[in-house]
């Protein structure tokens, strides 16, 4: 796994960086990235945003290669607490945390989690984490 994905999964073993509820002002579409662990498969999509009856979050996938089975994971910038982009981790889920949403692509729906990060120290600008959009997503 790539050096920001593992900075990032390593959050949720910090109980006051993961999120327990739905954030706020999330934009109509976010950047995602699948991480799976065969080598040279995964890549990048996009996700649309919307919130279900319960007011969690749903999500539609866009793009190649949605797993099969993992989890989803919200990235939100502990600084500006925006949401910069979804994380898609073809490995189990985190135990003891609350999804705080779905996302849908296909016929498979995977459980999402969110978690806070220091957005500097897991995204390199010369390399972004979720592909080359020359500005960052709008809340």
């Amino acid at each position: 796994m790539l050096a920001g994905p593992s900075l990032i999964t390593s959050q949720l073993a910090n109980a006051r960086a993961v999120l327990t509820d739905p954030p706020r002002g999330i934009p109509d579409s976010l950047p995602a990235r699948v991480i799976e662990q065969k080598a040279g498969s995964g890549g990048n999509g996009a996700v649309i945003v919307g919130r279900d009856a319960e007011g969690k979050i749903s999500m539609q996938f866009r793009g190649p290669s949605f797993p099969a089975r993992g989890y989803g994971l919200l990235v939100v910038d502990d600084t500006s607490q925006r949401a910069m982009g979804v994380l898609f981790l073809d490995q189990e889920e985190p135990a003891g945390h609350p999804a705080i949403g779905t996302i849908i692509g296909g016929s498979t729906v995977l459980n999402l989690y969110g978690v806070r990060v220091d957005w500097a120290s897991v995204s390199n600008p010369r390399c972004p984490l979720f592909g080359g959009s020359a500005s960052p997503p709008t809340s």
